[in-house]
């Protein structure tokens, strides 16, 4: 061992920092992460949809996620069995998801959506509110 203080305290100093750190990264809760319209109104007739999905401890877009649950409804005004077709389309913002559907009629729309979250345990759930007018 050597006998300088200097380098002695260094080495003992990295030796406490590295049994200090974790073994592992603090991972990700699945509440860690929620969907958000990009917009909060649509026209009334063919609409798309853009919602994000957003890291909420670094407030991040997080690409590459699988959504696989989505429904359209109009629950919120009391028609939650007034609901129409969603389909998934391209993209070309990482972290912005697009829907296409026709609102038939003026209203809110609860679009709910259930994503996996690449390297997460768990599902993503969420229902945003967007208003639809003329």
């Amino acid at each position: 061992m050597t006998k300088n203080p200097l380098v002695r305290a260094m080495a003992a100093a990295l030796l406490g920092a590295a049994l200090s750190a974790p073994a592992f990264p603090a991972l990700a809760d699945i509440k860690d992460y929620r969907f958000e319209l990009v917009q909060q109104e649509a026209k009334v007739g063919e609409a798309v949809i853009a919602v994000r999905l957003v890291d909420k401890r670094s407030g991040k877009p997080v690409p590459d996620a699988v959504v696989f649950a989505k429904r359209l409804d109009m629950a919120p005004d009391a028609m939650e069995e007034m609901a129409t077709k969603v389909e998934q389309v391209p993209s070309t913002e990482p972290g912005v998801y697009r829907f296409k559907a026709k609102l038939s009629m003026q209203g809110r729309w609860r679009l709910s959506l259930a994503a996996k979250v690449q390297g997460e345990t768990g599902t993503v759930e969420d229902k945003l509110v967007l208003q639809a007018a003329k």
